[in-house]
Formats: structure tokens, sequence, C-alpha cells
């Protein structure tokens, strides 16, 4: 146990307020062996996405501590933005950075609901679910925040299933209205990519979203329906206006980059956009990525992958893909293993 490491990601709903971000942010990093090794607010998702990583009660520490100062700070009553959402905080999933510590990320889940209670609805979902349609975070976050009361108190649901969460007060009242609810899981490594296109009114973007998302596109003709899947595997993506940058994205999550690479999506997107006209214009990391991840798609990019650097290959990665242009992009606060060590190095 001592030897494990883990991380934990969770995405609050704040992207705005950096007073009320970093006031959350600093009751993780208050707790001793958990390092916070990104924090990356988005005003049109507004959303946080927050990376802490360390040993496994320190993080579990960090990850109640700041679900605790989200249900102080956060009214989800008057929160809006772009990003589906239920809580004040969404999903805070546990990742396994070491071998063999998907057990301790579920068991961590366990320690993290048992120190929130009832106190704050939450629910079980990827490997630490309680049942299988329970898995997936869409099937759970059907309807959003707005949809939770009548949900909870009966109302029609399609699925009983994921109807509830596996614990709550049982009552719907103010901490429920504040807060909202939560999804507490443990999943494989994440890598949360945008492309960047280059429209303002998400047009390509929403017909690039649906043709590579796994899920694909649901045809209906009245009460007849199927489903055409999508183009890569392990892949949820959405089209999305991003009007602050005046520009539209394909929002993705890669469920598994050894399947799905950075490279593959981006020159996915790319090409369905370039048939309707549009380009895209580099692309965006939300979070951190496995350095095995930057690696891979900087061989794609290298004209000479055989003989480049591990540098070379990142940087590679880091030009083809366009990740500065939105903003900056350090390899070294982005690349997981690179800032755990960066941080671990500084508190020595």
């Amino acid at each position: 146990m001592s030897d494990v490491l883990i991380e934990c990601v969770p995405n609050i709903s704040e992207g705005k307020d950096l007073k009320v971000i970093d006031a959350i942010v600093d009751s993780a990093r208050s707790v001793d062996g958990a390092f916070v090794l990104g924090c990356e607010p988005d005003s049109d998702y507004n959303r946080t996405v927050i990376t802490i990583a360390g040993k496994p009660k320190a993080v579990i520490q960090a990850a109640y501590n700041l679900i605790i100062k989200s249900s102080e700070l956060i009214d989800m009553r008057k929160h809006s933005g772009n990003h589906p959402r239920m809580g004040a905080v969404d999903v805070c999933p546990f990742v396994p950075l070491s071998e063999h510590s998907m057990d301790y990320c579920v068991q961590a889940s366990r320690e993290l609901s048992n120190l929130l209670g009832d106190n704050i609805p939450h629910f079980f979902y990827g490997e630490a679910a309680t049942k299988e349609k329970r898995k997936s975070l869409s099937s759970l976050r059907k309807l959003e925040y707005e949809g939770l009361e009548s949900r909870f108190n009966g109302d029609e649901w399609s699925d009983e299933e994921t109807r509830m969460p596996d614990s709550w007060s049982g009552n719907w009242g103010e901490t429920e209205k504040r807060f909202g609810a939560v999804a507490i899981g443990a999943r494989s490594v994440l890598v949360a990519y945008n492309v960047n296109v280059d429209e303002i009114d998400a047009r390509a973007s929403k017909i690039a979203g649906s043709m590579i998302r796994t899920s694909g596109r649901l045809m209906k003709n009245g009460k007849k329906k199927f489903r055409i899947p999508g183009m890569l595997k392990h892949v949820q993506g959405m089209g999305v206006p991003l009007p602050t940058s005046s520009i539209s994205q394909v929002s993705m999550n890669l469920q598994n980059v050894s399947v799905t690479s950075m490279h593959m999506a981006f020159e996915a997107v790319k090409s369905i956009v370039n048939d309707h006209g549009i380009n895209t214009c580099g692309s965006e990391l939300v979070g951190l990525v496995p350095l095995s991840a930057m690696i891979d798609t900087g061989k794609w990019f290298n004209d000479n992958p055989d003989n480049a650097t591990e540098k070379e290959l990142v940087d590679s990665a880091i030009k083809g893909l366009g990740l500065d242009y939105l903003k900056p992009f350090d390899p070294q606060i982005s690349i997981i293993e690179w800032a755990l060590n960066k941080e671990v190095n500084n508190n020595e």
C-alpha cells in the first residue's frame, strides 16, 4: 500500500470565479501528501478540472475536502454552462497510476463515500459501479442537475436501475438543492481532449462529434429507431461552441488512448470538418495526459521517430496537435509522470 499511487480528477461546476476555484483547490492542497498537479478552469463550460495525485489515504482526504468546500461555495441553482453536469462536483473519479492499483481506486471510492455519509447524494460509476447499467456516467447524468428533484422524488424515469443515488438522505432539502449530486468512481486513465474547429456555430463540429464517438448516431422514424455506430472506439464526443475564443470544439473523452490515440482522434475530426469546408485550428488537453500517449502521438508527427529522443517526440506531439493554440502548453505540468515527479522533488 505504501508504494501505491493513485490520481483523483474531480470536475467542479465553476469555471469563472477564480476566488471560488482557488478556495476549493486550496482545500485539497492542504492535505499533506496530496499533490495538486493541475487546475484548468473553462469559462464556456463553467467547469474546472482538478488533478490530485499521491498515496490513497491522502488523495481520499483531499477529495473529501474538495467536495465539502464545493458544497459551501457553489450553488447549482445559479449554474449554467455548455458541459453536461449534475452537481457542484459533477464527477470524482479515482485513477490508478501504479501497477495493479485499480482495486485501491475502487476501495478509495468506497472510503470517500463513507466520509460523505448521506450528506451529499452520490452515485458509484465506472469500475466502482454497483450494477452494470450504472457504469456509464452518461446514464447516471441524464437530465442533469435540473432533473434530479423530480427523478429522486419518483417521477417518470427511463430505467429504475439508474434512478437513485447509492447514498443520500432521502429528502430533497437545501443541501441537495445547492449541490445536486456527484458521481464517484474508479476508471483507467482518461484523456480529455478537444479539437478546435474554425467556426462559431459548431455545425461541422456537431457533425464530427456524432460521427467519431463510439455510440454514433441514433436514427429515428416515428417510434422506430436504430443506431449507426461511430468511427472510433472508446470515445465520447460532442460538438460545442466556444464563444470566448470565437471557435467551436469537438470535445472528447478518450477512454483508452492505447486503442484510440490523440492523433487518431485529431485526424478523424480534421478529415470530417475539412469535408464541410472548415479547418481545424489546433487542439486542447484538459487535465493531464500520460507520457506514453504523448510519445505515441509524437511518433505519428515526427519524421524520424526511431531516432528521436523522448523530449523530441513530446515536442512533435505538441506541434502536430497544435496544443499551444488556445494557451501555452507546458509538458512539465501537463504530463502526469513529469508533473508528479516535479511535485515530489519540490516537497522533499
